[in-house]
């Protein structure tokens, strides 16, 4: 049995950051363990590749969440990366770190440490941005490079003159001092080329002799002594595979993402006693929380037919994808170098509370049925809207104790009504934004859903019929207090009840995020890192409005 220092399940977002600072003085052996195959694919590092990886089995998960009555009875994908880098490996590569008040409320909630002045400094440690930034709250020395959008186009140029136009401010960082406003977006891209996790941590420290990465190695449970983690069990490639074991000296580390962590928890005895008695899966440990508090943002998106220019749909096919992919390979600006979406917008749903809880995109590109990995034929742009914060919690169950098998996945989208609220208020800003004078030279019609479509129950039976994913699903191994029952590891990312093993990813959010949550989670491998290793916090940095 090989044995390590430390074993981390997942070379994802956060799996890769800690791979690469739990090696860094090279006192300690790490193994990283990644279920799918090295991150190969060029598909990967293109930038608009992320409309092949969203459909590729080989490098992603291909989850699907349970049918429910706000998705009218439809299946809902839910990609995740699987591979070197893991989503952020197959993303949108938006860089969006969410607001100061996301992470204050998650101190609030008891857990110590992790509020905005906390956890600034791992952002900024994480992260260079090139160009222009306020230093007080961008890193320039990290080893995520986050460049901002180049290319430009009319249609973009006039969404944000409209935005304007309606009260919107321009806001050049919306991950500054304040989000609220219209912009270009910023990117996990770098020279034509997408700057995965991957890329940006694990590549930088595989030379090192304490650094062992296994690909194609599926985890199909943590190994026990009493309450303590001690290894791990795995099957290289599938599950016809040999069954390997590894040992941790000190701990294991899941990372494994807001589906795969509370699955392999389930699977190995930690969750809700009643599940894992049905399953026939022997108790560990009784853990309620364990695959509970799912949420995820989700959003219908309005697409309307344009007239008088040119958008990406035309660009996309025949010889004219030639031309730009001739442009990109010769360093110009191409639609090769593009991302789903380029315009962000963020905004309030009530002006009175003026609560920061709404966010909208845009892109000069539609996509048929709604769906992001097939271009219409006509020319189109698209506008998404989407509540920041929902309420509406679902969750993540193994449905039987085969590991290859997919879990239950159950957002339970706008469950509540307040969901529903802040959603139909932002489909009406969406509707309002595409109707500015300022892409009147350009609008020909509404495309979906339609101009016949305008009470509050039309617009919410369009998001069951069209909403999807954002891809942003977290929350089910949460952190929080003792006090809280549904808590899964504490302010330290351990697992409650369990030595040697702690939960480092996006399932330990308490509360969703106003933003992607691909930058947060390395940020909370970041500050993991410090507190494996027992180093001293970084300096909070305390900002005085």
């Amino acid at each position: 049995m090989e044995q390590f220092d430390y074993i981390i399940i997942g070379a994802g977002s956060a799996g890769c950051v800690l791979a690469n600072r739990l090696t860094a003085d090279g006192r300690f052996s790490v193994c990283v363990l990644e279920a799918g195959p090295s991150d190969w694919d060029p598909f990967i590092h293109i930038p608009a590749g992320f409309m092949k990886t969203l459909v590729n089995p080989k490098i992603n998960w291909l989850y699907e969440a349970t049918p429910s009555e706000w998705t009218g009875g439809r299946v809902v994908a839910v990609p995740r990366g699987k591979t070197l880098g893991g989503s952020s490996s197959i993303n949108g590569h938006v860089y969006n770190r969410g607001q100061r008040m996301d992470f204050d409320s998650w101190a609030q909630l008891g857990n110590s440490g992790w509020g905005y002045s906390d956890v600034l400094p791992y952002f900024k440690r994480c992260e260079e941005k090139i160009g222009e930034s306020d230093e007080l709250y961008r890193g320039k020395s990290g080893n995520l490079k986050i460049t901002d959008l180049e290319w430009r186009h009319p249609l973009c140029d006039a969404f944000i003159k409209g935005a304007n136009s309606i009260g919107i401010p321009t806001n050049t960082d919306y991950n500054g001092a304040n989000q609220e406003g219209v912009s270009y977006v910023q990117r996990t891209t770098y020279k034509r080329r997408r700057v995965s996790s991957a890329r940006a941590f694990l590549n930088p420290a595989k030379s090192r002799k304490n650094l062992t990465v296994y690909t194609n190695a599926h985890v199909t449970r943590i190994l026990f002594e009493a309450r303590r983690a001690i290894g791990v069990e795995l099957k290289r490639g599938d599950s016809s595979g040999q069954t390997q074991r590894i040992s941790a000296k000190r701990e294991v580390i899941l990372s494994g993402g807001a589906i795969n962590s509370p699955q392999v928890l389930q699977l190995s005895g930690i969750g809700p006693a009643n599940l894992l008695n049905d399953l026939e899966i022997p108790l560990v440990h009784d853990l309620p929380g364990v695959g509970e508090n799912l949420r995820d943002h989700y959003a219908p998106r309005f697409t309307a037919r344009v007239k008088n220019i040119d958008t990406i749909n035309e660009k996309a096919r025949g010889p004219r994808l030639w031309w730009e992919v001739a442009k990109y390979l010769l360093g110009g600006n191409s639609i090769v170098n593009l991302s789903p979406t380029l315009v962000y917008c963020f905004w309030h749903s009530d002006e009175d509370v003026r609560n920061k809880d709404l966010q909208l995109t845009f892109t000069p590109a539609s996509y048929k049925e709604g769906v992001q990995s097939e271009l219409d034929d006509q020319p189109g742009f698209t506008i998404a809207s989407w509540q920041q914060r929902p309420d509406s919690r679902g969750y993540v169950r193994a449905r039987t104790s085969n590991p290859f098998e997919a879990p239950e996945i159950q957002p339970n989208y706008l469950k509540e009504e307040s969901d529903r609220t802040v959603l139909l208020a932002g489909m009406k800003l969406a509707r309002k934004l595409m109707k500015t004078d300022a892409l009147k030279p350009y609008f020909d019609y509404e495309q979906y859903p339609g101009e016949k479509v305008q009470s509050d129950d039309e617009l919410l039976q369009v998001a069951k019929e069209r909403g999807t994913t954002t891809f942003h699903v977290m929350g089910t191994c949460r952190m929080g207090p003792a006090s809280d029952p549904s808590a899964v590891v504490d302010d330290n990312l351990c697992v409650r009840g369990i030595e040697g093993l702690r939960v480092i990813d996006a399932s330990i959010m308490p509360n969703m995020l106003s933003a992607n949550l691909n930058a947060a989670v390395m940020m909370i491998a970041e500050k993991g890192s410090d507190l494996i290793l027992g180093k001293t916090p970084l300096e909070p940095i305390v900002i005085n409005d």
